[in-house]
């Protein structure tokens, strides 16, 4: 036992260690799921953020095209400067501008005088005439350089990155306006600085859900394979107790065999040893009693010395059926007729005590493969166990069930006073007895039957100070199987 107590100690461990391993992948898992969503929809805003920027460096070269070829070049040639601030001029490129814009989620034009530092023109015309706020993006447009940027963000969750849907997000472009030649194209003079916003909120809304349902799912699958590790873990600490429990079960049978196998040889030395002055001593006395002119007295002494004597020799016999048990000779028998056999046995005693015998009289055909004669024998002591009990009288019961299992249920019950707890782990011990009188050796020699049957016996028991509603009494329960066969 001490030897795989170590040995189901570090399986124990090692199972803590996995459930430990479990809840750390776990945690460990939801960490690296959130950066990962992250990075998937980074990628998702990449992609968008790309193809409105080229949309809109697109919309801003034919933007610079209409503005240069149909308001630039005619107003110039007519009126030899340009002032915005006239409302022909003004009219003339409000229409070229919306009329390129038209069709175009575009929610705001600018169009920066880079010479005087305002907005020479605008589609909100309350921004006409403003300075110039010199950002990064508008210093590079100057330069000429496009460039585009979110001027709008939503807020997030906790800063963790994860934003939240309704705010409107939008993207500022800064486009060069530049001089085109009738022959050479683009001069790459810059004359002033297009700004273009468009409104990307509807857009974001669908990435936003893409990072939601990406996130979400990480957490799922995450969540699922937790829980199928868990199961795991749970199964396998099942099965490592259910196996040290039967470890320890077995380890006790064989403890209790070797046990009962030194006890055995102990017995069976001294029980020989006895028997054999016993039988002298009796044969002695017989031949004393037989004499002729003996007188009553010594006849009387003489009667007394055989009765003891065979009460003895009883005794020394059960404690050699302890000792040296027999191999059960298996053959086809019925055990409603062994139980019968048994109440016919007992019926002048159980009338004598007033105890009352309930049974099926006809439990059907019982057949199954054992010794007829060992299990009679443990039944009477069984039996002989629950009269005892009941001095004043009382009931027995006796039931017969036959299981799915290929077996047979022998329930024996009485009203008797019942059996302690501390008393109730011992009962199967050899020469045990809560009784004055008695070797204490009849349950041990009815285990070693039913368990050379390969069936099982065990005893549940309640006594009057033990509480509940149940009335005392005690309940031994006998299975058997039908088959010796494997």
């Amino acid at each position: 036992m001490t030897s795989t107590q170590p040995h189901t100690e570090k399986k124990a461990r090692q199972f803590r260690l996995v459930k430990f391993f479990a809840s750390a992948s776990f945690i460990v898992l939801i960490i690296f799921s959130f950066p990962f969503s992250m990075v998937i929809s980074r990628q998702a805003k990449d992609i968008l953020m790309k193809s409105y920027e080229n949309y809109a460096l697109l919309l801003g070269e034919n933007l610079n095209y209409q503005v240069f070829e149909n308001f630039v070049l005619p107003v110039t040639s007519r009126y030899g400067k340009i002032r915005l601030r006239e409302k022909f001029q003004y009219e003339l490129m409000d229409r070229i501008v919306r009329n390129t814009i038209h069709s175009f989620k575009i929610d705001l034009v600018n169009i920066y005088d880079i010479n005087n530092g305002v907005i020479a023109y605008s589609t909100d015309p309350a921004l006409l005439g403003k300075k110039v706020r010199e950002s990064m993006g508008y210093k590079k447009a100057v330069m000429g350089e496009n460039s585009s940027g979110l001027i709008s963000g939503g807020d997030t969750f906790w800063g963790l990155g994860i934003e939240k849907m309704g705010a409107q997000r939008k993207l500022r472009t800064y486009i060069p306006f530049t001089g085109i030649g009738p022959f050479l194209g683009d001069t790459g003079y810059v004359l002033g600085v297009f700004e273009l916003i468009q409104d990307l909120s509807d857009e974001y809304k669908s990435v936003i859900r893409f990072q939601y349902l990406t996130f979400g799912l990480s957490i799922l699958i995450m969540g699922m394979i937790f829980v199928a590790l868990l199961l795991i873990v749970h199964k396998a600490e099942r099965i490592i107790d259910e196996r040290a429990r039967e470890q320890r079960e077995l380890e006790a049978q064989l403890n209790h065999a070797e046990r009962l196998a030194a006890l055995g040889e102990m017995v069976a030395g001294v029980s020989h040893e006895i028997r054999n002055p016993l039988g002298i001593i009796r044969s002695t006395a017989e031949l004393l009693g037989s004499m002729p002119g003996a007188q009553e007295s010594t006849t009387r002494l003489t009667r007394l010395i055989i009765e003891e004597s065979g009460r003895l020799n009883d005794i020394v016999t059960e404690f050699l059926d302890f000792a040296r048990p027999m191999t059960p000779n298996f053959q086809e028998c019925d055990l409603g007729q062994i139980l019968h056999r048994t109440f016919l046995f007992l019926d002048p005693e159980l009338s004598k005590k007033g105890i009352v015998l309930e049974h099926n009289p006809d439990h059907g055909s019982l057949i199954l493969q054992a010794d007829p004669e060992q299990l009679y024998r443990s039944f009477l002591n069984v039996f002989m166990n629950a009269i005892q009990a009941m001095p004043d009288g009382g009931r027995i019961t006796v039931d017969v069930a036959r299981e799915k299992e290929g077996y047979y249920l022998i329930r024996i019950s009485d009203t008797g006073a019942g059996i302690s707890e501390a008393d109730l782990t011992k009962i199967f011990n050899p020469f045990f007895s809560a009784r004055e009188k008695g070797t204490g050796l009849g349950l041990s020699i009815v285990q070693n039957i039913i368990e050379a049957h390969r069936g099982k016996i065990w005893i549940t028991s309640r006594t009057a100070g033990s509480g509940g509603q149940e009335p005392p009494g005690t309940h031994v329960m006998i299975q058997i199987p039908l088959s010796q066969g494997v």
